[in-house]
């Protein structure tokens, strides 16, 4: 766990997502996702984030590192959904989170 300047813990969280450019691109994105696609599959095909080479893999982060729409998903939204499209000045993502501690 990663710790603050005092050492308490800090709240970190790991997700994965898919980034487009548009909110009709993430909804049909998010149609095939809820009827089996494979989320790693469509985030190195379609994702605009350099993340989407790792099959949209954020790896680990604190809570603040992201802007705060994404932030707000990961850190309350239930884990293993897939949620959005969540709109931020980056484009429209497609958030599922995997842990967050």
């Amino acid at each position: 766990m990663i710790k603050n300047s005092i050492g308490a813990p800090m709240a970190t969280a790991s997700a994965v997502h898919i980034l487009v450019k548009t909110e009709q691109e993430a909804e049909a994105l998010k149609q095939k996702l809820a009827k089996g696609a494979d989320f790693a599959v469509l985030a190195k095909k379609h994702s605009i984030c350099p993340s989407g080479k790792k099959g949209g893999d954020l790896g680990e982060f604190r809570k603040g590192q992201m802007v705060k729409a994404f932030d707000q998903v990961v850190f309350t939204k239930p884990l293993y959904k897939i949620h959005g499209p969540v709109k931020t000045q980056f484009g429209y993502h497609l958030i599922k989170t995997l842990y967050r501690s």
